[in-house]
């Protein structure tokens, strides 16, 4: 179990079961919402506890992003459609992140330039990644 929280700290995050490498997407909405670069990692809902003032925001048919009503830190991204979905947590919320890899990028064609991730992960465009998730065609801009 490890604990995190937003920078204000009236959020705390605890989660068990969850996947210590990073994803990076740089689709517009991800753009918009972090200011850059979207990152995150998986943890499982049923590990998941959550305290404090969260907001949470249904940025796409099919998904919400929470933030922490106080201080406005990015807390996750989530399907809205799976009850049970896992959580794509932001990983500054734990200081356990900081060693974690990269394990994918997507929407690689739409990064900004200053953003060009190095390393051996796996990768993907908008195109590529568009084709194998059916339910984000045209929402991701």
């Amino acid at each position: 179990m490890i604990e995190g929280h937003c920078l204000c700290g009236a959020v705390r995050v605890r989660i068990g079961d969850h996947d210590p490498r990073l994803g990076a997407c740089h689709c517009r909405m991800c753009q918009r919402w972090s200011g850059g670069l979207f990152l995150c990692f998986s943890a499982k809902a049923g590990g998941l506890t959550v305290e404090g003032p969260v907001v949470r925001h249904q940025s796409s048919p099919f998904a919400e992003r929470a933030f922490c009503g106080t201080c406005g830190s990015h807390l996750w991204m989530r399907d809205t459609k799976t009850a049970d979905a896992d959580y794509d947590l932001m990983p500054g919320l734990f200081d356990e992140a900081r060693a974690w890899p990269l394990r994918s990028e997507i929407y690689t064609d739409r990064a900004l330039a200053s953003l060009r991730l190095e390393g051996d992960h796996r990768r993907a465009t908008r195109a590529e990644w568009e084709a194998r998730n059916d339910h984000l065609e045209g929402d991701m801009e």
